[in-house]
């Protein structure tokens, strides 16, 4: 088997090449040209046989047609490519959309185009959920397959867009196309700039100055946002399993619990000894969102069921992955 992974030196890109390599997958690692060395998180891989990294950019839609000319008898092709920070898409909706929004429609239309007849996976986002949920008889909120999208950012607004784009191919073109409506999942390959690694990058750095009591203390935003953390290892299982099904469906991948980042902050402290952190947090209006997402707790009823997929990690095994690697 052969998959092309189009953002292979993301958190997701890297843990779903370790997966699909231990399957005995040829895998193709699509990376935009960087000015900087950008494969730490591949670097186990990068003398691996049967692994290539090639340059590759698909905002372009000529540079993914070249791509698929290169290598038409891939079997698979997961777009995990994204501009992925809700933050940074309010300051750059533009470029969020060229690579989110349009670069998931140019590796469609190229596989339609030049008639590659491989399967394929697009990650969604539960960001695209924004403020909607739905309740169950005892008033729980959730989301799942069903629940209508309201997004609230343009990066959720471009992954929507991404999501339809995926669907309407399917429908109109015949193409085994699958999306997996992936809820929050970090890991100890998480960018330093969201706020779960954020907090425990923190953490390691200040166990490291010896508990300096001058330490600078950790900026946050919105503390009571409600979120359904998983560990990404986990859930890039999922993605494979998606692909392995004789026809295409969208799935919700989550834990189904919710957590705040008050809670989060709560579980990493405690994991190196502290159980009052609020002298060394503080609140900064910097990083609220313009327009927040305030609770998302997924329902993968259907992933269990079909997929037979479950989350291996807790949200606590979770955290203390984190704060461990960082310590460490």
């Amino acid at each position: 088997m052969k998959a092309i992974i189009f953002g292979i030196t993301g958190q997701d890109g890297s843990h779903l090449a370790d997966l699909l390599l231990s399957k005995g997958y040829t895998v193709i690692g699509i990376s935009r040209r960087a000015s900087t060395d950008n494969t730490h998180r591949i670097k186990n891989i990068l003398g691996n046989e049967s692994f290539k990294l090639i340059q590759g950019d698909i905002t372009d839609a000529h540079s993914v047609v070249q791509i698929f000319n290169q290598h038409r008898d891939v079997d698979e092709i997961y777009n995990l490519a994204a501009q992925s920070h809700v933050a940074v898409s309010f300051k750059q909706p533009a470029l969020t959309w060229d690579i989110t929004g349009k670069g998931c429609l140019n590796i469609l239309q190229s596989m339609v185009d030049l008639g590659i007849d491989a399967r394929f996976y697009q990650a969604s986002s539960s960001e695209m959920y924004g403020k909607h949920y739905d309740r169950d008889r005892e008033g729980n909120k959730y989301q799942n397959e069903d629940t209508k999208f309201m997004p609230q950012s343009p990066y959720a607004i471009a992954k929507c867009a991404a999501h339809h784009m995926t669907r309407l191919f399917r429908e109109a073109y015949g193409l085994h196309a699958s999306a997996g409506i992936l809820f929050n999942h970090e890991g100890e390959r998480r960018g330093e700039t969201f706020v779960t690694r954020k907090i425990t990058k923190w953490i390691g750095d200040w166990v490291k100055s010896g508990r300096d009591p001058n330490f600078p203390q950790l900026r946050l935003g919105n503390l009571e946002a409600f979120r359904d953390w998983g560990y990404a290892g986990d859930y890039v299982e999922a993605m494979w399993m998606m692909l392995q099904q004789d026809s295409p469906q969208d799935f919700v991948i989550c834990t189904g619990e919710t957590h705040t980042i008050r809670e989060f902050l709560d579980v990493a402290f405690s994991h190196v000894g502290v159980e009052d952190w609020s002298n060394l947090v503080i609140q900064d209006p910097e990083f609220y969102r313009p327009a927040e997402v305030d609770y998302l707790r997924g329902d993968c009823s259907k992933a269990n069921n079909i997929l037979g997929w479950t989350p291996n990690h807790s949200f606590e095994d979770l955290v203390k992955l984190m704060v461990d690697h960082d310590t460490e």
